[in-house]
């Protein structure tokens, strides 16, 4: 595989971990302010499908989260799985 095309796929990874944590914090400013919340299933999957690390960072950053079991497991199990998979395809491609 050559080496542009990794260099793209972990921008796009690191695109998307920002996108993640930014989803984070806007969920935590609309909590503050009552507004309708990006649900709970989703802020889990977007961590799941990619984005654990954004999501912890984001839970971090914005104390968002912070208490909720389901968050406390879930996302960084969704860190190990992201990091799992990253090293799976890392072998799998001999990069």
């Amino acid at each position: 595989m050559p080496v542009q095309i990794v260099k793209i796929a972990l921008i796009v990874l690191a695109a998307w971990n920002l996108a993640v944590m930014l989803i984070y914090g806007w969920d935590k400013f609309k909590a503050t302010r009552n507004l309708d919340r990006i649900s709970e299933k989703i802020l889990i999957r977007m961590a799941f499908l990619g984005g654990a690390l954004g999501a912890l960072l984001g839970m971090q950053l914005f104390r968002h989260k912070i208490r909720s079991k389901l968050f406390i497991m879930n996302i960084p199990f969704a860190l190990v799985i992201n990091i799992v998979v990253l090293l799976i395809l890392k072998f799998m491609l001999g990069i």
